[in-house]
């Protein structure tokens, strides 16, 4: 008996042993919906979730693609409403994808929690410091590469230029920036609708009027010359048919190790705007090749439709 034992045992040791020496199949890559409103289908289903293909802190950084990429939402977004393309997208392609919510408006609760970059973006900057070395810590890198839209795109400069961030950026992709500041009028609109949703009296009005120009905010961004700190590369993805970015060159600024990119001269018929330039094919392939240029990507011209959604058709 002990012997028939022994013999099973040896016999489950061996095959446990084969099983894992055989080399383990890849997993299929992620979907990547080319639709804005995926993300937002994705907080529905899983409230305070991540997408799939992000914040996995196991991920470790591959010798190709070294730096874990932050993704950085925009006014209102978060880390699953702003990234439903994007993230897929980078998880396939062999990077660690990390994505944060930041700036959500204290003492509210569920659907309103969800939705950040309302507050102080100080404040906001300081939530992703503690974030980003949350990510080093955790892959072992030394850098990020960050990708952020719309606030995404200016907030963090100020973790860049004054809070530490610049030792701890490589690349630094912005979908649809506004470096030289924005009219901060529409904040009464914005103020309308949270009203409308019950937390008017929350609403942190400094956020908004930080993006105006001439402000103390953007007078600190552009403090030395320009938004851009020594060392790091600077990509800026605009579209001439924002619609939010008014004008759409406020995100187009010189400087050295900065490339400025707008989205209708290499193809009339992408109509992208604030929302659609995060989640079409042009958009992932332009960012791809942002982060990794040494590996040259083809950008296709293809119809991009504004607002609903990335492709048309």
């Amino acid at each position: 008996m002990i012997r028939r034992i022994g013999v099973a045992v040896a016999a489950v040791v061996g095959l446990l042993t084969a099983m894992a020496a055989a080399p383990a199949e890849a997993a299929p890559p992620l979907p990547v919906p080319y639709d804005f409103f995926a993300g937002a289908q994705d907080e529905i289903a899983h409230p305070g979730g991540s997408l799939p293909g992000s914040n996995d802190w196991r991920c470790t950084p591959s010798a190709a693609h070294p730096n874990p990429v932050v993704l950085v939402h925009g006014t209102g977004g978060n880390r699953q409403t702003n990234w439903a393309t994007m993230v897929p997208a980078l998880h396939n392609a062999g990077y660690c994808v990390f994505a944060l919510t930041y700036g959500a408006l204290p003492d509210t609760s569920w659907p309103v929690n969800a939705l950040g970059g309302f507050i102080d973006m100080r404040t906001s900057a300081g939530q992703l410091k503690r974030f980003v070395a949350r990510v080093l810590a955790a892959t072992g890198a030394q850098k990020v590469d960050v990708v952020g839209h719309s606030e995404g795109t200016l907030m963090p400069d100020y973790w860049v230029k004054y809070l530490g961030g610049a030792s701890q950026v490589d690349d630094y992709v912005s979908l649809a920036p506004y470096w030289k500041g924005q009219d901060s009028s529409g904040c009464n609109s914005a103020l309308a609708f949270m009203t409308s949703l019950g937390v008017g009296d929350a609403w942190p009005y400094p956020e908004c009027n930080q993006e105006q120009y001439g402000s103390e905010f953007m007078n600190r961004i552009n403090a030395g010359g320009g938004p851009y700190a020594p060392g790091v590369t600077y990509t800026n993805v605009m579209t001439r048919h924002d619609g939010i970015v008014e004008p759409y060159t406020d995100g187009d600024v010189p400087g050295r190790r900065t490339t400025n990119i707008v989205l209708q001269d290499t193809c009339a018929a992408d109509r992208s705007d604030h929302l659609s330039i995060v989640s079409s094919p042009r958009s992932v392939a332009v960012v791809l090749g942002a982060l990794d240029p040494a590996h040259h990507r083809r950008v296709p011209c293809v119809p991009v439709a504004p607002a609903l959604g990335g492709l048309v058709g």
